[in-house]
């Protein structure tokens, strides 16, 4: 990605790099806007790439079904021709505007981007997986929160840990290529959805409920067995090779809460018809905002971002018309505001 600088300028920084985010970075490529995209993943896609990089999508419009990653793929390739500038690894900190009406913002790793306009597609904000502390020694060595390249688990025996749908997804995921999948849930019920619970039972994967994983051991080279209590005060130890411990995880807002924007509930941000926030030249897009009728879903969140990048353009510079034209008037070898 982009070379890290003590600071720099843009037009627009649009804090998120998750669908949403990237998606609003090609459109304010194709506005002829330059573009700083900041967040504190590692990697872009959001949660996606965090959670469910391997799961198949149904609901984007052209694609009858599209992997999670595959769709982060095509939307960093898509905005590719515009040069976005990403800063990963990075949190959006305090919001400080100058003299010149130029937004800026420091990271927690003390870049600060100064910007024309700012864009929030935080999804729901920085999230943090719940942890498992029976194998809290092994983060990093065996035990993931999420799976984001399943080919590593090629050959071994993996324990999931969880009842929701990550974890039976998971399950689905790489019980063809594990030795061995097993599903450890402390409940008899599940919160994932019926037909996935019935898929996975279907496969033959072991589920292990009204128990929990207490004890795990290995050695250097990463965890090597597991004990799994039962309610009923039965104990089974069995070989594992990775556990993937899928209980949910926490989430917030985090410094975005002091940025003086109106915020309900302390988890999404309020927006008017052009996106905007209660702050001019603040704009937001995705599943963390909040008004009537709001329905939180990617494809929605793609038109939230051409609204508000068409807004913010109009904001940065009140003689550009609100509506820039169809991209098929665009040769398609000259991408407006390519450098």
């Amino acid at each position: 990605m982009s070379p890290q600088p003590a600071d720099h300028s843009t037009d627009l920084l649009i804090v998120g790099a998750g669908p949403t985010g990237l998606f609003a970075a090609y459109y304010a490529g194709f506005r002829g806007l330059s573009v700083t995209v900041l967040d504190s993943l590692p990697e872009p896609g959001g949660q996606i790439n965090a959670m469910y990089p391997e799961k198949q999508i149904f609901d984007i419009a052209g694609f009858p079904a599209v992997r999670g990653r595959e769709l982060v793929d095509r939307l960093l390739e898509q905005a590719a021709p515009y040069n976005p500038y990403y800063l990963l690894g990075h949190r959006a900190e305090t919001l400080e505007r100058t003299a010149e009406d130029i937004f800026s913002v420091p990271t927690h790793q003390g870049v600060r981007v100064r910007a024309r306009a700012v864009l929030v597609t935080g999804g729901i904000g920085t999230f943090t997986p719940r942890p498992l502390p029976a194998a809290a020694a092994y983060e990093g060595a065996g035990l993931a929160y999420f799976v984001r390249r399943p080919e590593g688990y090629t050959g071994r025996d993996v324990v999931i840990v969880g009842g929701g749908d990550s974890a039976f997804d998971w399950a689905l995921t790489l019980h063809p290529i594990a030795a061995s999948v097993t599903l450890v849930h402390r409940r008899d019920t599940f919160r994932a959805h019926p037909a996935t619970v019935a898929a996975v039972r279907t496969v033959g994967v072991e589920i292990v409920t009204e128990a929990e994983l207490t004890r795990v051991s290995g050695d250097g080279s990463g965890i090597k067995a597991v004990e799994i209590a039962r309610r009923d005060g039965r104990t089974h130890r069995m070989p594992c090779g990775g556990i993937v411990a899928a209980l949910g995880f926490t989430a917030h807002l985090g410094p975005l809460l002091g940025w003086g924007i109106d915020i309900a509930h302390r988890r999404h941000i309020l927006v008017d018809p052009a996106m905007q926030t209660s702050v001019p030249g603040i704009y937001a897009a995705g599943d963390i905002t909040d008004y009537p009728g709001k329905v939180r879903q990617i494809a929605v969140g793609f038109g939230e971002a051409a609204t508000a990048v068409n807004n913010a353009a109009h904001h940065i510079d009140p003689e550009q018309p609100l509506f820039p034209g169809h991209s098929t008037d665009v040769p398609a070898t000259a991408p407006a505001g390519a450098a």
